[in-house]
């Protein structure tokens, strides 16, 4: 069953790669004590991801961060894989890209798919959450296809 609103977010250490190699973060610090707005993608470089869902946070990354937010891009990815796609769309500084290599995350939250009928393999659905303090307070996740309630515009307006 997927995370609600209302529930905690789990504890997961993930692996990123920062300016010192790679690193280790555990999900329960990167959302406890602070605002978090995080988006779920199926996989980086992939068509709707790359020129809608993506883009959208990166050009809106300052007005969520006047609203106090942190913005998280998450996918079922590696962490080379993800850096290479932060670093093609702009998003240092702007959106932080969190790797879930092995998808341990994205099933703790409850929010995986099975994509492999189109080559995919096991990845997350697309969502987005807010949370406050590692507290889900809102979820939005995306019908099979859909790119809609995921996206920064409908977020700012429910933030």
């Amino acid at each position: 069953m997927a995370i609600q609103a209302g529930e905690k977010i789990p504890s997961v250490k993930l692996k990123h790669l920062t300016e010192n190699g790679m690193q280790e973060v555990d999900t329960a610090d990167l959302f406890g004590g602070k605002k978090v707005v995080a988006f779920s993608v199926p996989g980086a470089f992939t068509p709707t991801c790359s020129a809608r869902h993506l883009p959208g946070f990166v050009d809106h990354a300052d007005e969520f961060k006047a609203k106090g937010y942190e913005v998280v891009c998450l996918a079922v990815n590696d962490p080379f894989v993800m850096d290479a796609w932060g670093k093609s769309a702009n998003a240092s500084g702007k959106v932080q890209m969190l790797p879930d290599g092995n998808g341990e995350f994205t099933r703790a939250l409850g929010l995986e798919m099975d994509g492999s009928g189109y080559g995919l393999g096991q990845r997350g659905q697309r969502f987005a959450l807010v949370a406050e303090n590692g507290v889900v307070k809102q979820l939005f996740v995306e019908k099979p296809g859909a790119y809609e309630v995921s996206s920064a515009e409908n977020l700012l307006k429910n933030v």
